[in-house]
Formats: C-alpha cells, sequence, structure tokens
C-alpha cells in the first residue's frame, strides 16, 4: 500500500468516495460556480456588524476604507469580518495635501481614508470570457463574481509557481489558461534563456492563433490570485445572494500562553466553490500576505517570497506523503513591492486551499480561558451564543459529522472527531520526521490538516529532541513532543466547549438553543463546565492516543515493508531502528531509503553483501568523526538479522509474482519512503535561485515542485554506480538534490517569521 497523493476518485480531504469524474469545462476564477448559502461559512456565521453585508461593505470601503484595515477587537458576536485584498507597505505612505500633515486631527484622518479609497479595488472590469456553455443559466452556482481594479495600485505581478496537484485536487474547474506555458517546463540546469525564447515565441504564436482567451483566463487568474483584482457581488436586496471575501476571527494560545484575539492577520478567503464531483465539499480559496485586516495588529499583512516558498512547496510534498494538509494552488511575486521583516524583501501572495481554514483558536475565541494574562490584541468577553453557531456549523458542515441525529447533541462529537483527525495527522508528522515548529492552539485545524507552514523542517540527522524554530528556546515544539502539544490543543478545545457540552448532557443529549446561556449564572456556567470536562477529556485523550499510535504504527509497517502486525514490533524493531540512526547520526529519510532499496533478508548470510550495506548505512552518518563504528556495525548486524528474521517470518503473506516476493516487498518500500525529501537546504537553494532571477528560478521551483509531489520516484538514477560524471546534466542535479547536502545546513532552524 502507498501512502503517495489520492486518486481521482477519492477526495483527499474527506477520504469519502467521489462519482466517476464529470470533467466539466474549465472557467475563469471569477466564474467558478458558488456554493449555495447552506454551504457558505459567510451566509451561516455572524459578520463585523461595522460591515454586516457585502453591499455594506462595498458602501464603507467607498467612504471609510480604514475600517478593514484598522486593527481592532471585533464585536463579541462576530466570526468574521469581510476585506478586500490590497498589498501595501505598511505603515501606510500616505501623501498628504499641503498642510494637513502639519494640521493634523480630522483633515489627516479624512487625508487618509481619500488615500485608501484611491487603493480600493472599486472599478469594475470586464471578466475573462466563458464559454457559452458554462455561461447559460441562473440559479445557485451560477451567480458569476464581478471583478474590480484599484485606480492607484497597479503593482507588477509574477507568476512564480501554480501546483499541478492542488489545481487537480480541489479546483479541477479551473481554468488557468496558458499559465504553465507561461512558467515554462521543469528543469534544474536549463539552458533556462533559449527555453524563456522559446516559450516567449510559443505564447507568441498561441496569441496569433486566436487564443486570446487562455491568455485572457490567466492574466484574470494572476490579477485575482496576487490581491491585484477583487471578486465580489454586493447587488440585490437579499445578502443571501450577494458575496464578499472575509478574514476570520479567533484567539489563542501562543507557547502556552492566551494571546487574546489574532485573527487572519494577512490571509483573506476570495471564495469557497464546489468540487465538480462531489457538490457536498466545498472548497475556500485563501490569499496569504495579500494585506491588513483589522487582525493584522502592528503587522503590514504581506508575505514574503521566502516564505511563501516554503509554504507552496512543502503543503503539496506533505500532501504526496499522505499526511493531512491545506494544499497551495498559487504563487505571485509582486518584486517592486518592499517588505520590511530582518532585511528588506519583495512581497509574495500565495493562493492555498482547504475545505475550511477553522482551527482551535476559532473557539477559544467565544469563550477565553477565565483569569488568564494575554498579550497581544486584547479580547473579547465570552460570547456563547457565537460559540453555538460556530459549533453547529463546524459540525454539519465542516466536519459533518455522521450520526448526530436532528437536534441531537454535537458538542461531545465534534471534540472527539477533532482528537481523531489531529491524532492521524501527528502520527504522519512523526512517521516523515516532520516538525511543524509552532504548534499553537491558532495553528491547529479542526479538520486535522497541517496548517501555516512557517519555520517547520524535515528531519535530517534523527534526533528525537530536535528543535526546528530557533524562537522556540525551551524545546516546547521539539519533535519528540509534538504529539504532546496536539493535545494540549485539543484539551483547549475542550476548555472552550466544556459549558455547551455540559449543558448539551443536562438537557439529555440534546442540542442546546439560542440564547442557551443567556439567563445562565456564573456558578450554572462553572457546572456546565466541569461537567462537560469530566464527560469527555478522558475519552478525548485516550482516543487521540491509541488513534496516533495505531496510525504511527500503520505507517512504520509501511516504512519498513511489513504485513503483519505483531506486538512486539515497537519494542524489537521500530524504536531499536530510531535507537540505531539516533546513536549512529544518520540521516532519517536516507536510512528509510536505504532500507528499502538495498536490503533483502538474504544479505544478513552473506558476509561479505551484509558488510557492504552496514558501511553504506554508515556513509549517512551526519558526524563520521564522532562515530563509533566498531560498535555502530555490531549493532547494525544484530539489528538487521532481526528485520530479516521479521521479513521471513511473514513471506507467505505476500502473493508469489513472476518477480518474486523480495521484489514485491521492495517495491511496497520504495512507495513508502521518499527518494526527495523538501530538506532545509533545499528549500535556502530554491529560494536564492528565485529571488535572484525569478525567469530561471521559476523552472527551477516547478521542477523541486514536481519532485516533492513525486517524492518515491528513483530521482537522479538511483541505483547508478558508476561514474556520476557519465550522467546527463539534470540528472546529476536531481541526485545532488536527493541527497543530505552541506554538513553546516544539517539541522538548520528558521525563526517564526519564516
Amino acid at each position: 500500500m502507498s501512502t503517495s497523493h489520492s486518486t481521482s476518485n477519492v477526495n483527499p480531504h474527506t477520504n469519502r468516495a467521489l462519482p466517476a469524474p464529470t470533467h466539466p469545462c474549465p472557467v475563469p476564477i471569477s466564474a467558478l460556480p458558488l456554493p449555495p448559502p447552506s454551504h457558505s461559512l459567510t451566509h451561516a456565521l455572524t459578520p463585523d456588524p461595522y460591515t454586516p453585508t457585502p453591499a455594506a461593505w462595498r458602501a464603507t470601503r467607498a467612504t471609510r476604507p480604514s475600517v478593514q484595515r484598522r486593527a481592532r477587537l471585533l464585536a463579541p458576536p462576530a466570526h468574521f469580518s469581510y476585506v478586500a485584498p490590497c498589498p501595501l507597505p505598511f505603515p501606510f505612505r500616505v501623501e498628504y495635501p499641503e498642510g494637513v500633515e502639519e494640521e493634523g486631527g480630522e483633515a489627516q484622518v479624512e487625508a487618509v481614508e481619500r488615500w485608501l479609497v484611491e487603493r480600493e479595488a472599486l472599478r469594475e472590469v470586464p471578466g475573462a470570457q466563458v464559454g457559452r456553455e458554462e455561461g447559460e443559466g441562473e440559479g445557485e452556482g451560477k451567480r458569476r463574481l464581478k471583478v474590480y481594479v484599484s485606480e492607484k495600485r497597479d503593482e507588477e505581478r509574477v507568476l512564480i509557481g501554480l501546483a499541478e496537484t492542488g489545481l487537480r485536487d480541489c479546483v479541477p474547474h479551473l481554468d488557468v489558461g496558458d499559465a504553465f506555458d507561461l512558467l515554462g517546463e521543469p528543469s534544474l540546469t536549463g539552458p533556462f534563456e533559449q527555453d524563456e525564447q522559446a516559450g516567449q515565441a510559443a505564447s507568441g504564436a498561441a496569441r496569433a492563433e486566436g487564443d486570446e482567451s487562455a491568455r485572457a483566463a490567466r492574466q484574470e487568474l494572476v490579477d485575482v490570485l496576487s490581491g491585484h483584482a477583487l471578486l465580489t457581488n454586493g447587488e440585490g436586496e437579499d445578502p443571501q445572494t450577494q458575496w464578499a471575501p472575509w478574514s476570520l476571527r479567533y484567539s489563542g494560545h501562543q507557547f502556552g500562553t492566551f494571546a487574546g484575539q489574532l485573527g487572519d492577520g494577512r490571509a483573506i478567503s476570495l471564495l469557497s466553490t464546489p468540487h465538480p464531483d462531489d457538490p457536498e465539499t466545498v472548497y475556500e480559496l485563501q490569499l496569504k500576505g495579500a494585506g491588513r485586516t483589522p487582525f493584522s495588529r502592528m503587522a503590514d499583512g504581506l508575505a514574503v517570497l521566502r516564505s511563501s516558498i516554503r509554504e507552496f512547496l512543502c503543503s503539496e510534498a506533505m500532501h504526496a506523503l499522505g499526511i493531512p494538509t491545506t494544499r497551495s494552488l498559487s504563487l505571485i511575486a509582486l518584486p517592486k513591492l518592499p517588505v520590511e521583516r530582518e532585511r528588506i524583501e519583495s512581497a509574495c501572495v500565495l493562493t492555498r486551499v482547504a475545505p475550511s481554514f477553522i482551527r482551535v483558536g476559532n473557539f477559544e475565541a467565544f469563550n477565553p480561558p477565565a483569569n488568564m494574562f494575554f498579550f497581544g490584541g486584547g479580547q473579547q468577553p465570552a460570547h456563547l451564543d457565537g460559540l453555538r453557531v460556530l459549533g453547529e456549523w463546524t459540525a454539519r458542515r465542516v466536519l459533518r459529522l455522521q450520526g448526530v441525529p436532528e437536534g441531537g447533541a454535537w458538542g461531545q462529537e465534534l471534540v472527539l472527531e477533532v482528537a481523531r483527525r489531529n491524532a492521524r495527522m501527528v502520527a504522519g508528522w512523526q512517521a516523515y520526521g516532520f516538525m511543524h515548529g509552532v504548534i499553537n492552539t491558532d495553528n491547529v485545524s479542526i479538520l486535522g490538516l497541517t496548517i501555516d507552514y512557517g519555520p517547520y523542517a524535515f528531519m535530517d540527522v534523527f534526533d528525537p529532541f530536535h528543535i526546528c524554530n530557533h524562537s522556540d528556546d525551551e524545546g516546547r515544539y521539539a519533535y519528540k513532543y509534538q504529539p504532546s502539544m496536539i493535545i494540549y490543543a485539543l484539551r483547549a478545545l475542550l476548555t472552550a466547549l466544556s459549558p455547551l457540552i455540559g449543558a448539551e448532557d443536562e438537557l439529555g443529549a440534546k442540542a442546546v438553543s439560542p440564547g442557551w446561556a443567556d439567563a445562565a449564572t456564573p456558578e450554572q456556567l462553572k457546572a456546565w463546565s466541569a461537567r462537560g470536562t469530566a464527560l469527555v477529556k478522558d475519552d478525548m485523550e485516550r482516543i487521540a492516543e491509541e488513534t496516533c499510535a495505531l496510525e504511527y504504527r500503520r505507517l512504520m509497517h509501511l516504512r519498513l515493508a511489513l504485513r503483519r502486525l505483531d506486538a512486539d514490533d515497537e519494542l524489537r524493531l521500530c524504536r531499536p531502528l530510531l535507537d540505531l540512526m539516533q546513536d549512529c547520526k544518520l540521516d532519517f529519510h536516507g536510512t528509510f531509503r536505504a532500507l528499502a532499496v538495498g536490503f533483502r533478508p538474504g544479505i544478513v548470510s552473506d558476509e561479505r553483501a551484509l558488510g557492504a550495506f552496514v558501511e553504506r548505512l554508515l556513509g549517512l552518518c551526519g558526524e563520521p568523526e564522532r562515530l563509533d563504528r566498531e560498535r555502530a556495525r555490531r549493532d547494525w548486524r544484530i539489528w538487521l538479522e532481526k528485520y530479516a528474521e521479521r521479513i521471513e517470518s511473514e513471506r507467505g503473506l505476500w502473493e508469489e509474482t513472476g518477480a518474486g516476493v523480495d521484489a514485491q516487498r521492495a517495491e511496497a518500500a520504495r512507495k513508502a519512503n521518499p527518494r526527495f525529501v523538501l530538506r532545509q537546504w533545499v528549500l535556502e537553494e530554491v529560494i536564492k535561485k528565485v529571488e535572484t532571477d525569478a525567469e530561471s528560478g521559476k523552472r527551477i521551483l516547478r521542477k523541486v515542485l514536481h519532485m516533492a509531489c513525486n517524492p518515491f520516484e528513483p530521482w537522479g538514477a538511483e541505483g547508478f554506480e558508476g561514474n556520476a560524471e557519465e550522467l546527463d546534466a539534470e540528472v546529476r542535479e536531481e541526485r545532488r538534490y536527493c541527497s543530505m547536502g552541506e554538513r553546516k545546513l544539517l539541522g538548520f532552524q528558521c525563526s517564526c517569521s519564516s
């Protein structure tokens, strides 16, 4: 069984079977079908009262746009705020009329508003053409969004990356036009100059042949996904037919301390669209780095090229490894837009996709911990009916809980399902050596998706205590502690929902009604909280621990290509293997791949072959000068003999084929152990190449993305033992990208700003 990416007939986020693909005619982004109001977050949850509808929001943007750019606490019942993408340096470089800056006061405020109005996307422009078949008809899903641009913003926009796998799995009905032609063929070595000229000639030929619609679809895609153009519809008296982008409110614990209101400080969800083969699954397209929102606090709402590349690549790499994750769609550089970080960098907008971006922190926002110190922008008092509204939406539409009857209690089932999903996710992290780096409760997805890629890393030399985030001084989020940190987040979720769960239990397992806590006394709320916690806590932790252990065990058996699950496998095989890697300071992924490709049980009876194989393993040591080789050789021989014995004991469980059981088992091992891993040094090199020359860099980025999406392939002529100089230049570079890299970058740490 392979852990590679999903097949076309399975929804990658719900694991539910899909009907046969319909292969709809692709449409430009402005014509993507919208979900019915029953499936729309903005129609189900409570908006910021400053902008209660898209129509009111548009009027505000034309007069007081600072409302959506000014950091502020949302009203206690509000779940989100409508906000338009508007990537600008912050503090804003306002050009005041003569004398106004000195005058200050109301005149200066009005000047700021006028300056922002000029940069709001308020001018309607024609959308890209839609084929007649797709454009016919009205009703749900046919409401086409209008396209608006600004009078004063026209920054350079450069398409750097487009994820074919994210497009295929989440929005196969999106027309990207000639975008892939513009990106060029994936390549690590070029020749880039000739290929660029050929691409320009091909693009010109396509236009000459009248393929203007492909160019228009691509340009609209770039304009919208860069934050330059806005998709919205504020027409009509019925708010249920209106649409506008939004950012979510949430709070959370950061490094164990409650931080108060956080929210989408640089993330703006553009729209939702049903999957054409599974209309019940709706995908959100979200821009990361498209400008300030009410949740930005003192930040600029922007993202830099470096961090955007890291998330763009890793989202798809994780999916290819079978680990639940948000997905990537596009990467668009804004090279003329400066961003102040440790140094001045250029801006970039990432588009990511998921069925929902709701996280544990969304629930904490509506029932924050009592009497707890927090830092940041403040925190609203508890609003328990807002908690109910959010929970009902999440249970019904996001998690789509099974077995909850109409009007039945859902709070307990929500917590337990979130526990199952996040336990499976973190088991994948542990089995594949992934370290998130910042498992704050606002970074833990309700759907159990890996979300918010920052200072992440894949393990190099195996060290269970490795810390990939150099901002994590105490090692709170070290590799070894990741499962515990997920349980910490689950406890925070339970704390937020415990009064509701307790009230449901008191009602006889019935859902609470609107206004359920309005008349409750503090003593009653405290009693409900204690009741809800007592009812769920032990089951939640048991389910999380057991699910994580079972999934980790399953994945480790895949990595070792074992068919039978023996009770003592962890004690006899898995733990001793990891101990050997740690003691010998071996490369985590390289060791697994070497076992997959090179080990056969018959080796242990051949002294020369066994010795050669052990030396190959020891060649993966990150600190060879500190290696006790004699002890390592002895320990590895002992483990390999046990492993061979275990393999032989289940030989009858494999189907006999013409290739033989060993070959069949080796193929299964290859499909579970990546040849290519998105190591820190690879990321650093790709980032540098794109920053230095976007034209050649985007070709390299595309090739690295292709390798990350197909990590189990034998890249770089794996197994070739001859003179490497005889290999093609591209193959040699693939081989280098599959290596451990320079020793100085082993275990390289990033900061939270990465």
